[in-house]
């Protein structure tokens, strides 16, 4: 028992470090990853290369294939090269392996020495997570030093052999059991470097680690499978297409693996470098075989994902890249662009309201409230989003955009409440009741919503620049609004003093589209207030010498013109 616990820990152990070291280097290297990525689909070779080098880096074929079809689903790269990819990613991995596999556990507490003083002495983002991955490398070093020392006694354990003989003798099941594996633990690399080392102890024969290998790379193609099953068409086409290419190679070598063995032999080396050089044999012939056949595996891969319109909604998110997740500056900004696409929405809602007032289009007026449910979806995906975020390590700057961008959508989303369930209603009341605007109150109303559409245009800019100077313009335009409204409800009053049955008629409705649009702009300015408060230009208080400073509050003159009869 002690044994299985030893090796269990040690296993987790090497889980763990293999995620410090994915981690950071995508938190470090992320935004450099991604643009290489997305820059390098000129033709297959290209595509191959450097999704070589990006799996080689981030020490996953997996996170390199998430990128990629997140790419895909966004339309940014195409089905041949996003495959050609994830073949070199495949192949990335195997690098990870080879150098892992030679004999310098020894150095381990080397690196677990400069990741945590590096870490600790670091203030920059960058140089903590450069002591992440040095960190993480030295743990992956101890865990598979602990894998050896704790199962050499498993080889004179008979139930050791007596769970172990089935899958000997079942290859099928060995790979399926291997491949579940994988998936759970969302790494080939540790399982390979799993199995290389029980090989190492003889707990496995060499025959039947090579087996588990294929199992290994099954199960990583599997994981990026069920990762994206939610995802777009062309994002689940990416990994579709390298679960075919995997699975086809699986079943390709595994009746060649007794007629493959004295060809690894002659390669040389233990039984570690063996099960590593298997593994870099099996993805490099599976490069060679498929490369030159993509452009038949794309045309394959779409017929067995066929475009479906009723799931592929386009009002779905489309910037909220799951695999960004781990690098907080490319999912922040991912975020953002949503964020960005939610503003045009709610624009273009703010913008069809008064339409609907001046033409009283009551189906117009229907559409508005259904684009209140989009804008409500974007919401929850941006919060749920963020809300994943915020359980990795963010920096102070990163934390702060984050809740910046949380108040900004949800702003948004009240400004999209208050068209539905406020302008709209009264929109409604208006076409039922047939109602008018005198001429001068429409036109002011017009005038009041341009100004509105104006700041929503320049708190976007603000949320994306976050420029000082847009910030101090956003607030005075707020003070400015408060001063016209006010302005164009005396004008009001005035005309009904002067009995216009216009105005008098539609006073109610008046009052409130100007006090909604008001409102609007209220949230509309939050966005400038982390802006200022960061600059020092932001009071603590509203109170100005014992009095509010706030002319809202204020009681209005109400200007009342004699009746003429």
């Amino acid at each position: 028992m002690e044994t299985i616990i030893n090796i269990v820990g040690s296993v987790a152990l090497l889980l763990w470090g293999i995620r410090m070291v994915r981690t950071g280097v995508t938190r470090s290297f992320g935004a450099e990853l991604r643009r290489v990525l997305s820059l390098s689909a000129k033709n297959r070779v290209t595509g191959f290369l450097t999704g070589l080098a990006a799996a080689a880096a981030v020490q996953s074929s997996t996170a390199t294939a998430m990128i990629v079809s997140s790419f895909a689903g966004q339309g940014l790269i195409g089905g041949v090269a996003a495959l050609a990819i994830v073949l070199g990613a495949d192949v990335g991995t195997t690098i990870v392996v080879q150098l892992l596999s030679f004999d310098i556990k020894w150095i381990s507490p080397l690196f677990l020495a400069l990741g945590v003083f590096t870490f600790l002495a670091s203030e920059k983002a960058r140089h903590k997570n450069l002591g992440r991955i040095a960190l993480g490398f030295g743990l992956v070093l101890l865990a598979l030093k602990q894998i050896v020392l704790s199962s050499a006694p498993l080889r004179e354990t008979e139930t050791v052999s007596l769970l172990l003989q089935p899958l000997s003798a079942e290859p099928l099941l060995a790979i399926l059991v291997v491949a579940l594996l994988t998936w759970f633990s969302h790494s080939s690399v540790a399982i390979v470097l799993l199995i290389a080392t029980f090989a190492a102890s003889q707990v496995i024969s060499t025959q039947a680690a090579f087996v588990m290998v294929l199992g290994a790379n099954l199960g990583g193609a599997f994981t990026a499978f069920v990762m994206t099953l939610q995802s777009p068409v062309a994002s689940r086409r990416v990994t579709t297409g390298n679960l075919f290419m995997r699975g086809c190679g699986v079943l390709a070598a595994l009746p060649l693996i007794p007629y493959a063995m004295p060809y690894v032999a002659m390669m040389g080396g233990d039984h570690v470098r063996a099960v590593a050089n298997f593994h870099l044999m099996f993805n490099l012939a599976l490069a060679v075989a498929f490369l030159p056949l993509l452009s038949l595996v794309d045309p394959l891969v779409r017929r067995l994902v066929p475009e479906r319109p009723d799931r592929d909604d386009l009002q779905s998110p489309k910037y909220l890249d799951s695999g960004a997740l781990e690098s907080p500056t490319v999912a922040l900004s991912c975020a953002a662009r949503e964020t960005l696409r939610m503003g045009d929405e709610v624009r273009e809602m703010l913008q069809s309201t008064l339409q609907v007032f001046v033409t009283n289009d009551d189906t117009l007026r229907k559409e508005v409230e259904r684009s209140d449910d989009l804008v409500d979806r974007l919401h929850e995906a941006i919060k749920l989003y963020l809300t994943s975020l915020s359980q990795q390590e963010m920096d102070a700057p990163e934390s702060k955009r984050c809740v910046e961008i949380l108040s900004f959508t949800t702003n948004l989303e009240h400004i999209g409440d208050i068209i539905d369930k406020n302008l709209m209603e009264l929109a409604a009341k208006k076409i039922k009741g047939q109602t008018l605007f005198s001429t001068d109150g429409a036109r002011e109303i017009d005038e009041f919503h341009q100004r509105i559409i104006a700041n929503l245009d320049l708190a976007m800019s603000v949320f994306m620049s976050g420029d000082l100077n847009l910030a101090r313009q956003l607030i005075r335009e707020k003070s400015e609004i408060r001063h016209v409204e006010q302005r164009f409800t005396d004008n009001h009053f005035a005309r009904i003093g002067e009995g216009r049955p216009e105005s008098i008629a539609s006073s109610s409705l008046h009052l409130d589209v100007l006090r909604d649009l008001k409102r609007i702009n209220s949230h509309l300015t939050s966005v400038a207030y982390p802006i200022l408060e960061r600059a020092g230009e932001l009071a603590d208080s509203r109170l100005m010498d014992g009095k509010e400073e706030n002319t809202d509050a204020r009681p209005r003159p109400i200007r009342m013109q004699p009746t003429t009869k």
